[in-house]
Order: structure tokens, then sequence, then C-alpha cells
């Protein structure tokens, strides 16, 4: 068997036994729905961790937390790079307790849309401009200097690029990091490479997440977007290049723009 059919036939076995898992806990975590909050919280974590590992021992597909110290005791905005499904369920293994921005959309699936509201997820209506923008950031305030602060996770791209692709940053993070008042954390990755958008394939190595040096409150509004840009892709492109450096000539990650590595793909 070639070695592009292990890697999908261990893809396809491993989408298999990633939703089996999410039922499980769904259907496990039920009793969570009418209980304090940090009861829920317990059966994200485990279903994250099982996860990572499920990916690990079946795609080959391991991760590397660096700078986690970075990270501040407090409330705070992680602001991460986006590219792929991965990180929309791995930072629960990695912070305390966590709160996601996610596109509203997604609220509306039936039992699923009960545990993020639970959870206190955050929705955003991406049609309703302005005034989505304000509910929103009111959300975020009550969430990160409530009885119980939290760390606030938000894609600044809003949706996942390909690695290598120009960058895309809305202007939501910088309104956010202004009424906020909390410090803001970017996030480099490289998870592209190993679990790339709109594919069945997962390809083993080493997805790998570096937190970078905290941004204090009280930025001007541009300097704060040119800085919060330039830290992620810069280290994001550095991550890409890290990984393609070490795979053997077969490849691990292709090239962000190779016609049949995992980086490819139309855009979103």
């Amino acid at each position: 068997m070639s070695r592009s059919s292990v890697i999908l036939v261990r893809s396809l076995l491993f989408n298999a036994l990633f939703y089996a898992n999410l039922i499980i806990h769904l259907i496990v975590a039920l009793p969570a729905l009418v209980l304090p909050r940090p009861v829920l919280r317990v059966f994200i974590r485990s279903y994250s961790r099982t996860s990572l590992w499920l990916l690990r021992v079946v795609c080959g597909i391991g991760v590397t937390w660096r700078g986690t110290d970075k990270i501040p005791q407090g409330p705070c905005i992680v602001a991460s790079k986006h590219q792929s499904a991965w990180e929309t369920f791995a930072f629960y293994a990695m912070l305390h307790d966590p709160v996601y921005i996610l596109k509203r959309e997604l609220m509306w699936i039936p039992l699923f849309g009960w545990y993020m509201r639970k959870a206190g997820l955050i929705p955003i209506d991406r049609s309703a401009g302005m005034a989505a923008l304000a509910r929103m950031t009111a959300r975020a305030r009550a969430a990160l200097v409530g009885a119980h602060p939290r760390q606030l996770i938000i894609f600044p791209e809003g949706t996942r690029r390909a690695p290598g692709a120009a960058p895309d940053y809305k202007p939501g993070i910088v309104h956010l990091y202004s009424k906020a008042g909390v410090p803001c954390v970017p996030v480099a990755l490289n998870s592209g490479l190993f679990w790339p958008r709109r594919s069945l394939r997962k390809f083993p190595g080493t997805i790998i997440v570096e937190v970078l040096d905290p941004i204090a409150p009280g930025l001007d509004k541009t300097a704060f977007f040119a800085r919060l840009q330039d830290a992620i892709e810069q280290a994001s492109a550095r991550l890409i290049r890290e990984s393609e450096n070490r795979a053997p000539a077969t490849g691990n990650a292709a090239s962000a723009n190779g016609s049949h590595g995992p980086g490819s793909g139309p855009g979103s």
C-alpha cells in the first residue's frame, strides 16, 4: 500500500473515531447541562485531550506547546492564528477556563449548541455589522472581568487560512482589545500543514503552538493591529519553515503552496 493510501486510511479511521468520541462525550455529559458550568468544563477538557490522543495514535500527529508560561494568570485575550479545525478544540487542553468567540450558526446545532451555550461561548453574527460587534464585546467583557475571569479565544482572521496565505485580519480584534482593558496574547501555529482545511487527510508530524509575548492594554489601535499581525504572521511563517526543514524528502509537511501538500486547497 502506498504512503498516500496509508495516510488516507488512517485519516478516515481517525475521522470516525473523532466523531464517535464527540458523540460519546455529548451523551455522557448530558447531566452537566443542569449542573454548574465547571462540571461541563471537565467533559470538554476530556474531549479535547482524548481527541489529541487519537490524533497522535491514529495519524501520528503530535503537538508541542511553546511559551505557555507567557499566558497571564488573570483574564486575557488569546488571539490565535487559524489554519485548521484542530485549534477549535485543542486550546481546552492548554488553558484553564477558555471561552471561544465563534460564528452564530454553530449555536443552532441541536444538542451541540446547547453545550456551547452552557459553556458560555460567545456567538457573533457576521452579517450584523457594528451591532453584532457591540454585543460580542459586551459579552466578552463580562467573561473577562466577571466573578470568575476567563481567557477569551478569538481568531482575528475570522476563518481558516491556508499556511502561507496572505493574512486577512478583521477589525473586530482591535475593537475588542480597545474595550477589554486586558492583555492580548498572540499565538502562532502550523496546524494547517498536518490537518489542512477542506481535506479528509491528516498528515503525520508535529503541530507546534507558540505563545508569543503578551501585548499590554492601552496601545493605540493602529499600533496594536500592526504589532499583533506582524507577531503572529512572522512566527507562524517561521514555524512552517521549521516543520518543512525537518520533513524527510518524501515530506510529512509539504510547502504551503504545493499542489499536493497538506497546505494546498481552495481559499476560505
